[in-house]
């Protein structure tokens, strides 16, 4: 059973946040994805869509996440305990609009992109 220290975890900044890859492809996992996700006190969010579910547990913080279901933006806030289920062809932007910083474990399937606003698709390396 491989284990992945957390001295071997690699580290990934994108639009003000920091992820750092625990499993992936190419770290050995086949079909899951995960990660943890560090936003800054005041971080905004990033629309995207997701190609895949996501599951976000809140592990410290807090985490506004606003999704954009066609008839507008839905936002909401979720706290330390608290699970964000993200449907795949989901439009969201999770953002910390906290002063302090926040933190969530991410899980998703091996294979997710995310589209971004002006149509650009990107495979996030923390998911390769």
């Amino acid at each position: 059973m491989p284990i992945v220290r957390a001295a071997d975890a690699v580290l990934h900044e994108m639009h003000g946040a920091r992820f750092t890859s625990y499993a992936a492809p190419a770290r050995g996992s086949t079909e899951l994805c995960a990660w943890r996700l560090d936003l800054p006190g005041g971080a905004a969010g990033m629309p995207h869509t997701v190609s895949r579910e996501e599951i976000l547990f809140v592990l410290s913080g807090s985490l506004q996440v606003t999704f954009e279901p066609g008839k507008g933006p839905k936002a909401a806030q979720a706290g330390r305990g608290d699970v964000i289920v993200v449907p795949a062809g989901s439009t969201i932007s999770v953002g910390n609009p906290g002063a302090e910083p926040a933190a969530a474990w991410v899980t998703t399937s091996a294979g997710l992109t995310a589209t971004l606003p002006g149509g650009a698709t990107v495979t996030p390396p923390w998911v390769r």
